[in-house]
């Protein structure tokens, strides 16, 4: 074992550092995001700790719809990571495939993933947890149907980034849905947050349906009000983020980035 050969290694991997601010950012994005969620949680329980509805019920409920929004995300990334990664990506832009042809099966995909993974989740959750997610009723279905909306916001957003800056970007397809995770408030409410934090929040359709779903399973009323900034919030924003995506791939396909994404 050579020392010289240890050292070369070490410092190849601390140059790519030099010019990468997308790895820069990942080693203090973890640590933080973590420090912000379970502060956050920490700071619901104090505050509410003699009124937190069905602590296991609440907290696996938002678990499992969480995960609803993650896989609804990955089912678009990571369709577009795995053309990327098979040298694909040319051949099937030169092909008569239109990029809204590809995104629709992008989603299609998401959803396949949602339901096999909701399916799984649901049923661990009732074998060693005896809780059933259908407990939340009716308003299951418009929950799920609003953040698998999200999820494709976010994802289609994310593809985009990854087709214009290429390979030091598709670290953003596992991180960049957790960005989201603090102003979701997946496991504590919106009165948690900061005041100057709260309007962000808002903007978030996903806060939405987390705040809708609190109050299905505490009982204090009807999530009509949520589900309807829901549903207008994903509208504007899937509107935005597929004419956003149409632009980026026109720019990288004049640009002649298409060829050298991945690399």
């Amino acid at each position: 074992m050579k020392l010289h050969r240890i050292t070369a290694i070490v410092f190849r991997h601390l140059y790519l550092y030099r010019r990468s601010l997308p790895r820069i950012m990942e080693i203090f994005y973890w640590p933080f995001l973590d420090l912000v969620i379970w502060g956050f949680i920490t700071l619901y329980l104090a505050r509410y700790q003699t009124q937190v509805p069905g602590f296991v019920t609440f907290f696996l409920g938002a678990l499992i719809l969480w995960d609803v929004l993650f896989r609804s995300q990955q089912g678009i990334t990571i369709s577009f990571l795995e053309e990327l990664w098979s040298r694909n990506l040319m051949n099937l832009f030169a092909s008569p495939l239109k990029p809204s042809e590809f995104l629709a099966a992008t989603m299609i995909m998401s959803i396949f993933k949602v339901a096999c993974v909701s399916l799984v989740m649901g049923l661990c959750a009732w074998l060693f947890y005896d809780y059933s997610v259908l407990i939340i009723g009716f308003w299951l279905l418009p929950f799920v149907l609003n953040l698998v909306v999200t999820g494709w916001v976010i994802g289609v957003f994310t593809t985009s980034l990854i087709m214009r800056f290429g390979q030091e970007a598709e670290v953003l397809a596992w991180s960049m849905v957790f960005l989201f995770q603090p102003i979701s408030c997946v496991f504590y409410p919106m009165d948690v947050l900061p005041v100057w934090l709260k309007p962000v929040a808002w903007a978030n359709p996903a806060a939405h349906v987390f705040e809708g779903m609190r109050g299905v399973l505490s009982q204090s009323g009807q999530p009509v009000e949520h589900l309807g900034w829901a549903i207008g919030l994903n509208l504007l924003f899937l509107t935005a983020m597929i004419a956003w995506f149409h632009r980026t791939f026109a720019y990288c396909r004049n640009q002649g980035l298409l060829v050298r994404v991945g690399e």
